[in-house]
């Protein structure tokens, strides 16, 4: 699992409607007690749940949080110009997306994971920025994160006018992304303090 595994975060500012670049316009959680993936306290390298990571995590919850948020909205796919999920490799959000009704030019601003790797708990954030780049007022983006034990959470956004105001202001995603730093593997045994002298 570790190389897959990147590191990477997003922030995002929660305040008044008036005031934001995408209103959020509804959400929905799906939370059950699945084992997949796990790190203990002070465990070098984490523990894989095999069997349980695929259809009943990460799809049943994710599908399950998207399907019932669209449900409780009445949309469908068709009614999102965006859609991003969680995302620790290709595959998975490819196909959750596929199995909901989304085709790949809507999720494909937002899946960054092939280039970036597998940022865990940042990966959907992440994702939504680099829509949040290219999007325009009035467009809709379904984000729906998927964290490990097991759950997920779906929100529909739609993007306000303050959107064209603020996407020159900062570097862009794709910019952030450009610049980034590859390192060997020696280095990274460094960094993540792999080597034990005994």
């Amino acid at each position: 699992l570790e190389y897959t595994a990147a590191a990477g975060g997003a922030a995002i500012l929660i305040g008044p409607a008036d005031e934001a670049l995408a209103i959020i316009e509804g959400s929905y959680s799906f939370v059950t007690d699945t084992p997949d993936f796990w790190r203990r306290a002070h465990a070098t390298y984490p523990s894989h749940g095999d069997r349980f990571t695929g259809e009943p995590a990460y799809f049943k919850h994710s599908m399950g949080a998207a399907e019932r948020l669209l449900e409780l909205l009445g949309r469908t796919p068709a009614d999102y110009d965006w859609a991003v999920f969680h995302q620790p490799n290709a595959k998975f959000p490819e196909r959750v997306a596929q199995m909901l009704g989304f085709s790949k030019e809507q999720i494909a601003p937002g899946l960054l994971s092939p280039r970036i790797g597998n940022t865990y708990s940042g990966a959907s954030m992440i994702g939504l920025t680099g829509i949040l780049d290219v999007a325009k007022p009035g467009d809709k983006i379904l984000m729906v994160s998927y964290g490990s034990g097991a759950g997920s959470d779906a929100f529909s956004l739609v993007v306000t006018d303050k959107i064209t105001e603020v996407q020159t202001l900062a570097p862009t995603t794709e910019a952030y992304i450009a610049r980034r730093k590859e390192i060997d593997y020696a280095t990274y045994t460094r960094y993540r303090d792999k080597l034990k002298m005994s």
